[in-house]
C-alpha cells in the first residue's frame, strides 16, 4: 500500500466566542462570498449591470443561498439533526450543501434582477463565474474542516485527518473530493472566462457553468463518503443529474452556441454590442 502524501492535522477550531466555535470554514466561506462578489462587481459594469444592483442582490443572494445550502444539509443529515435541533442555525461550523444554495442564490437573484428590470441571464452569466471561484475557496473550509471526506483510497495522494476536532474519520486515507472538485472548477473558470463573451444567448455561460459542474460533481461523487438513496447513486448524483439534463435542455431550446470572435476593427465590449436584443429575450 502506497505511503499517503497528504496529512490534515490542522484544528478547524480557531477559538471561541462564549460557546460559539469560530472555524476555518466560516473564514473560508466569508472569503468566497467577498471574492465572488468582487469578480461580479468587476465585470458588471462591462454588460450594463450597475455596482448599486449587484450590492444590492448579493445581498439576498447570499441570505437565500445560505437557507437552501443549510436546509438540503439538515434535511440530509435529519437524524442527526433532530437529535440536536440547537445545531440546525450553525452554519459556521460546516454543512452546507452546494446545490441548495445554487438553487436558492439562483431564485432570489433571478426575482431580483426581474423586479429591477435587469437581464437575468446577463446576471446569471457574470454571477456563475463568481460562484465557481467562490465554491472553490469555500471547498477549502470544507478540506481543513473535514465536512466532505472521501472514499478509503491507497494512491499517493490520499488525505489523512488526524486533528480529534475534525468530522472526518481519523488516520483513514481518503480520496481528497473537495480538491478534486477544485481542481475541476477552476478549471472549468478558466474555460468559461475566455468563451464568456462569445456564448450565446445570454444566459448561455450560466448554463454551460451547471452542465459543465454536474458533469464533474457526478463523477467526483463516487469517491466522496455519501449514503446512496437510489440504488448506488447519492443524493448529489441524483440532483447533478436533473440539473444536467435541465441545463443542457435549456440550452437545446435556446440554441445556445459560440458566436465568431470579433475582428479587430469591431469593438470587444459586450456594451458596444448592438445586436444583442434577441440575446436578452432568450436571458430573460
Amino acid at each position: 500500500m502506497s505511503s499517503p502524501a497528504l496529512t490534515m492535522s490542522c484544528d478547524p477550531i480557531i477559538f471561541h466566542i462564549g460557546d460559539t466555535a469560530i472555524g476555518w470554514y466560516g473564514v473560508f466561506m466569508l472569503l468566497a462570498i467577498i471574492t465572488a462578489t468582487a469578480i461580479v462587481l468587476r465585470q458588471g459594469p462591462r454588460y450594463g449591470i450597475s455596482r448599486d444592483f449587484i450590492i444590492g442582490a448579493a445581498f439576498w443572494i447570499v441570505l437565500a443561498g445560505l437557507i437552501g445550502a443549510r436546509l438540503t444539509h439538515v434535511l440530509d443529515n435529519l437524524h442527526i439533526y433532530s437529535q440536536n435541533p440547537a445545531q440546525i442555525l450553525a452554519f459556521w461550523t460546516g454543512g452546507l450543501g452546494w446545490y441548495g444554495g445554487l438553487l436558492g442564490g439562483l431564485l432570489a437573484g433571478s426575482l431580483y434582477a426581474w423586479k429591477n428590470k435587469v437581464s437575468v441571464g446577463r446576471f446569471a452569466d457574470i454571477g456563475g463565474l463568481g460562484a465557481l471561484v467562490g465554491l472553490s475557496i469555500g471547498r477549502l473550509g470544507c478540506t481543513v474542516h473535514g465536512c466532505c471526506p472521501g472514499t478509503p483510497t491507497d494512491l499517493p495522494w490520499g488525505l489523512v485527518y488526524t486533528h480529534p476536532n475534525v468530522l472526518a474519520d481519523l488516520h483513514v486515507a481518503g480520496h481528497p473530493a473537495p480538491l478534486y472538485e477544485i481542481i475541476w472548477n477552476l478549471l472549468l473558470f478558466g474555460i468559461l472566462w475566455k468563451l464568456k463573451d462569445r456564448l450565446r444567448p445570454q444566459g448561455g455561460v450560466f448554463l454551460a457553468m451547471v452542465a459543465a459542474y454536474t458533469f464533474g460533481r457526478f463523477w467526483i461523487s463516487w469517491v466522496r463518503a455519501e449514503p446512496a438513496i437510489l440504488g448506488p447513486l447519492h443524493q448529489s448524483h441524483v440532483i447533478s443529474i436533473v440539473l444536467f439534463l435541465a441545463a443542457a435542455a435549456l440550452m437545446v431550446y435556446f440554441k445556445a452556441g459560440l458566436k465568431a470572435p470579433p475582428s479587430s476593427e469591431q469593438g470587444t465590449g459586450p456594451g458596444q454590442e448592438t445586436a444583442a436584443k434577441d440575446g436578452d429575450r432568450h436571458g430573460q
